[in-house]
């Protein structure tokens, strides 16, 4: 369902909450070392979450990516709205241009009920308790921890 980038997305704010606990700031090439992704593809990534406001990052000896001590519990929502735009929520199953509940494709309703039930997933699911589950280690991220 999810596009490559965010799954990196996902996967780098994970990640960089997980680090952020130990007081480190991974940098670009760490992050996509470590989530398994193409390196200039995740700083791109990355880059167009630091200018959204999702992400903070500071340059040079020391630098790195970070979120703010005070920030708001990131929902996945949010993320995923950043990178592929509403459009995921709302598209046909199928891949239809016109398709609705009046109009509908041969899968629309079994669809409909997935993508809602995904949508309230993303909703009430935040990259901290993603990072929680690893830490706990009830759940794993490729190699982190």
């Amino acid at each position: 369902m999810l596009s490559k980038a965010s799954e990196y997305a996902i996967r780098s704010l994970v990640y960089v909450a997980i680090k952020n606990r130990d007081n480190q700031r991974p940098g670009y090439r760490e992050i996509a070392r470590e989530i398994e992704a193409p390196e200039q593809f995740t700083a791109k990534i990355l880059q167009s979450l630091v200018r959204q406001g999702m992400l903070q990052s500071v340059r040079g000896r020391g630098g790195g990516f970070f979120f703010e001590p005070q920030a708001a519990p990131l929902p996945l929502i949010e993320v995923i709205n950043s990178v592929e735009g509403y459009k995921l929520f709302t598209r046909c199953g199928i891949g239809l241009s016109q398709c609705s509940d009046t109009e509908p494709c041969p899968i629309h309703h079994q669809y409909a009920i997935i993508r809602n039930q995904y949508q309230q997933l993303a909703t009430h699911t935040t990259i901290e308790m993603l990072a929680n589950e690893i830490i706990e280690g009830k759940a794993v991220l490729n190699r982190i921890l």
